[in-house]
């Protein structure tokens, strides 16, 4: 069983900046992808952001521009820093594990809040 842990999120205003980082219990394999999604009130949970492990990237289209994945192979974490919020990203953050081809992640952390105020 693997564990994810995340730290960040909280309370900013509307084109503020916050980071969002997730630390993993076993090291980051060459077969794993690295993800955030969050969920809304009354939504269903939606990808945000992959990170592969040679750093190809993926984002959501309401997220492009602003924020971006990182990952720190030696720390076994991986970090969502968000720009420019909008009162629409006003979500629960989750980060997630899965193997490349996968699909749905298998494992995912506790989920931060992050809110944005207009």
């Amino acid at each position: 069983q693997v564990q994810l842990v995340e730290s960040g999120g909280g309370l900013v205003q509307a084109g503020g900046s916050l980071r969002l980082s997730c630390a993993a219990s076993r090291s980051i394999l060459s077969i794993d992808v690295m993800g955030w999604y969050r969920q809304a009130p009354g939504k269903e949970r939606e990808l945000v952001a992959t990170i592969t492990s040679n750093r190809r990237t993926n984002y959501a289209d309401s997220v492009k521009g602003r924020f971006t994945i990182s990952r720190d192979n030696a720390k076994n974490t991986w970090n969502l820093q968000m720009n420019s919020l909008k009162p629409e990203d006003t979500a629960v953050y989750y980060c997630s594990l899965a193997t490349y081809g996968s699909g749905t992640p298998r494992y995912w952390g506790q989920g931060t809040q992050v809110t944005v105020s207009s």
